[in-house]
């Protein structure tokens, strides 16, 4: 009798395919990642993807700027409202370099970003051939990661690992650089996979609960502990553990420029801002308490001052997403690596309930003393020349708290940023680590786009205006209802501050002449008003905020007004000026 058996092999079916372009590949994979937005310039080297793109009117939103740069800023704005992956498209040389103040800008703040730039054919690579340049290494310093394709089955796959690096881990800007070739050439479809995981890579790393024990353990018994937060705590969306943590703990809470909003500005343990032109209290009692709990902060140079005079007497506990930044600038008793989002309720279990109100009360101490000598002349002066202050006090009235802030760089900057009264976190938006002047129209723009429901104020000094006003011309072509409030002092006020402080008077190329701002909004067909007296401010203020449709209005504040209090260079933080 025959014992063999048949065995019979069933063969997998083969994926189905699609022959599609490259261009198309990226268009779909862009929707499969929930892309809706994306802010770009044309070009000869990424025609084939614009050429791709005129057939996706309906799922995708194009928002032509004037300027590349304008597209990263714009981007950055975007992101830093909506939470999601800002989108730039750019074509190669000059159109890919111009992308770099922004993507440096990203990498430094944090912020979420893919862009994708059209290369010359890859037969050409090397060759000096027109609007050719290495992107990759010009690029390399300031993207988390960035790749050039060279042919068009790479493509799905280099883009879901660039929106997976974008958004895991600590954020940052990613960018995929794309030859013309790879973006015409047809080749066999399988569809789109997302990215959740590259070998060697570990965005979040192992929570260890030997340091939430210690950490816990010196809060615990912390005569006067006091707690540094950053805009680590929105990137990782964990605003309510955050809250939680500090209720329970007791513990008074200062925040960074762009930590601003993880707890609203009015809650009763936000004892203000930290940093160079940051609050009073904040700054001398780091020197005083005896626990420092950093969250989410990188302890940069304007936060810390002088680091061999910050904060030696306390024991520091840092938790941070980024292994990288522990130890880096101040050295941590208890580093507490990992997502804030899971390390702040292992934390918040581990805490004993406390009010810390005789080491609160010190606070309180410094706030009046800083209310009564600079806050009230700055915001409610009786007589004299506009300050900024008093501008965005009447704006916050007027908001209650609720708009979306933008802000250029500068002295207006630190005023806002000192000023502003937020409600809710993502509300503040402005270029912190790397300073970049211009930030503050573009951003607006992609701010908008991130919170089309929420009002947008784009706080803006007459310099930085001027490096990029030509995105004006986005609002007029889009219709984006971005409320544009210039604080003109007439001069390069930050830099004219410290010429006054530290260099004798001695005014350097910072007396800036500007056009009639009004008059340009109206070229481009955006309504404006200036305002010179105290009497038109409040109305000039409403009637921007009511008119529907963008608003240009220029403040002129006084020209020599300085931004208090200040520490100054080379100074600990426990030297703050008040004037």
């Amino acid at each position: 009798m025959d014992t063999t058996q048949e065995v019979t092999t069933k063969l997998a079916e083969p994926k189905k395919t699609t022959q599609v372009t490259g261009s198309v590949a990226l268009l779909e994979g862009l929707i499969a990642e929930g892309t809706e937005t994306i802010f770009g310039y044309p070009g000869g080297a990424i025609m084939p993807i614009y050429d791709a793109i005129y057939d996706y009117k309906e799922k995708l939103n194009h928002i032509l700027v004037r300027h590349e740069q304008g597209a990263t800023h714009a981007a950055q704005g975007f992101a830093r409202t909506s939470g999601k992956v800002g989108v730039v498209f750019a074509t190669s040389g000059p159109g890919a370099t111009n992308l770099v103040t922004g993507l440096a800008d990203a990498q430094i703040d944090s912020t979420p970003l893919v862009c994708i730039t059209g290369q010359v054919f890859a037969h050409l690579l090397g060759t000096d051939a027109f609007q050719e340049t290495d992107v990759i290494n010009i690029t390399t310093p300031v993207t988390k990661w960035n790749y050039q394709v060279t042919d068009a089955s790479e493509i799905p796959a280099a883009l879901a690992k660039a929106f997976y690096i974008a958004r895991s881990g600590r954020p940052g800007p990613v960018l995929i650089d794309i030859t013309k070739n790879a973006q015409m050439q047809l080749f066999d479809y399988e569809g789109y996979v997302p990215c959740n995981h590259i070998r060697s890579y570990r965005p979040k790393p192992i929570v260890r609960n030997e340091y939430i024990e210690q950490a816990a353990a010196l809060i615990n018994n912390a005569k006067k502990p006091f707690i540094l937060f950053g805009q680590g705590v929105s990137l990782g969306n964990a605003e309510e553990e955050f809250k939680a943590f500090v209720e329970k703990s007791g513990i008074p809470a200062a925040w960074t420029i762009l930590g601003a909003g993880a707890i609203p500005t009015d809650h009763p343990l936000n004892v203000g801002m930290l940093g160079m032109h940051g609050n009073y209290g904040p700054n001398v009692q780091t020197n005083s308490c005896d626990v420092l709990i950093a969250i989410g902060m990188r302890f940069d140079d304007r936060v810390t001052g002088r680091l061999d005079k910050y904060a030696k007497q306390a024991k520091v506990v840092h938790l941070d997403i980024d292994p990288a930044e522990i130890d880096k600038n101040v050295k941590a008793d208890v580093p507490v690596w990992g997502d804030c989002k899971e390390t702040l309720p292992l934390l918040t279990k581990l805490v004993t309930e406390k009010t810390h109100a005789g080491w609160l009360a010190e606070f309180k101490a410094y706030e009046k003393i800083e209310k009564e000598e600079l806050i009230e002349p700055e915001l409610n002066p009786q007589s004299g020349e506009l300050t900024m202050g008093e501008v965005i006090h009447q704006l916050n009235i007027l908001t209650k708290g609720e708009a979306v802030i933008v802000s250029d760089v500068g002295q207006h900057q630190m005023v806002a940023c000192r000023y502003g009264k937020l409600n809710a976190t993502r509300l503040t938006v402005t270029s912190g680590g790397l300073g970049t002047m211009g930030f503050g129209l573009p951003a607006a723009i992609g701010a908008k786009f991130g919170a089309p429901n929420r009002t947008v104020v784009a706080v803006i000094g007459d310099g930085g205006f001027q490096m990029t006003l030509q995105e004006l011309g986005t609002i007029m072509q889009f219709g984006v209802d971005v409320k544009i409030l210039i604080l003109n002092n007439q001069f390069l006020g930050m830099v004219r501050q410290w010429q006054q402080l530290f260099n004798e008077k001695r005014y350097s190329f910072v007396d800036i002449t500007s056009p009639d701002f009004v008059k340009l909004a109206e070229s481009y067909y955006i309504a404006g008003k200036k305002v010179t007296e105290r009497t038109d401010l409040v109305g000039s203020l409403e009637q921007m905020l009511q008119h529907p449709g963008s608003f240009l209005l220029e403040v002129m504040v006084s020209k020599e007004h300085n931004v208090f209090p200040m520490v100054p260079q080379g100074c600990s933080v426990s030297e703050i000026r008040l004037k």
